[in-house]
């Protein structure tokens, strides 16, 4: 039986599930699908605000899962203020699963955190990720939508690491004593991803994270040794020359727990470090 995947958002991860498991049938949304390279041969539709999704009933009335990875805007999530009325009513439907942040956790001053840990979002981009996860949890609860929820850190992966940055001199070592980021290789994302696909349990909620939450000046240090070349200095976080939204990037410090995806989906990293990751990508 084909399993078909709608996207709403055919960004970095669903674009990685396509390459990786080519035996499913993906479609997805961009906000203007045009005629993208990248994606392949998998059909793009528009979606905005002002635009959901042409002729969505028919068009997904076989779709057995659903990515939702479209971040939510200053009026909150545009896929569930539009379009949850109709995802709720496919006929096929198996598994939902919206991609959140650790944002929601805010800052632990470099303490672990756990799917058990409450919601303490510390910015605004945490906050609207708890108010959507709030709002896609209404309808799990309301009307049974098998909703799974996954807490992502910072992705990397092909053309999206701290080698491209230090290559092109874009790469900047920010010194914050304590600092501590988690982080996941687009890969294990994927492959994390389709483990609750093949055993949903609606309801869940994942941490996603490697096993080595580390400070990010180590992880340019260790792209720029990997290159054979000099690391950027050391730049005093108080002093930095930061926009606004790098800056709010360390606002929280945590260490993200992946207990959870190991125990209950079986999952064994490819890449349980930054360094495995950033070695299989040079």
């Amino acid at each position: 039986m084909i399993q078909k995947l709608f996207c709403f958002g055919l960004g970095f991860t669903a674009r990685q599930l396509a390459s990786d498991f080519p035996d499913w049938e993906i479609m997805g949304t961009s906000r203007t699908a045009d005629d993208d390279a990248a994606t392949g041969h998998i059909p793009l539709y528009p979606f905005r605000r002002d635009c959901p999704v042409p002729d969505f009933a028919n068009l997904a009335q076989d779709v057995s899962h659903i990515l939702l990875s479209v971040p939510p805007d200053d009026l909150g999530d545009p896929v569930f203020d539009i379009m949850a009325g109709e995802i709720a009513k496919l006929p096929a439907l198996k598994w939902i699963g919206y991609l959140s942040t650790t944002g929601v956790y805010g800052d632990l001053q470099g303490d672990w955190v756990n799917e058990a840990s409450p919601y303490n979002p510390s910015g605004l981009r945490g906050q609207r990720r708890m108010e959507a996860e709030l709002a896609w949890r209404s309808l799990y609860e309301k009307k049974g939508l098998p909703l799974h929820i996954f807490r992502l850190p910072g992705i990397y992966g092909p053309g999206r690491n701290q080698l491209v940055s230090v290559k092109a001199g874009k790469a900047r070592r920010i010194d914050k004593p304590g600092q501590i980021f988690s982080r996941i290789h687009v890969a294990d994302l994927a492959a994390i991803l389709m483990a609750s696909m093949k055993k949903p349990d609606p309801g869940a909620i994942y941490n996603v994270a490697d096993d080595e939450p580390a400070p990010p000046a180590d992880v340019v240090a260790y792209a720029a040794e990997l290159l054979g070349m000099p690391p950027p200095p050391l730049q005093d976080f108080e002093t930095a020359e930061l926009s606004p939204m790098a800056r709010s990037f360390y606002a929280d410090s945590k260490r993200v727990s992946n207990t959870k995806i190991k125990s209950e989906l079986g999952i064994s990293l490819r890449y349980p470090t930054y360094r495995q990751g950033l070695t299989a990508l040079l």
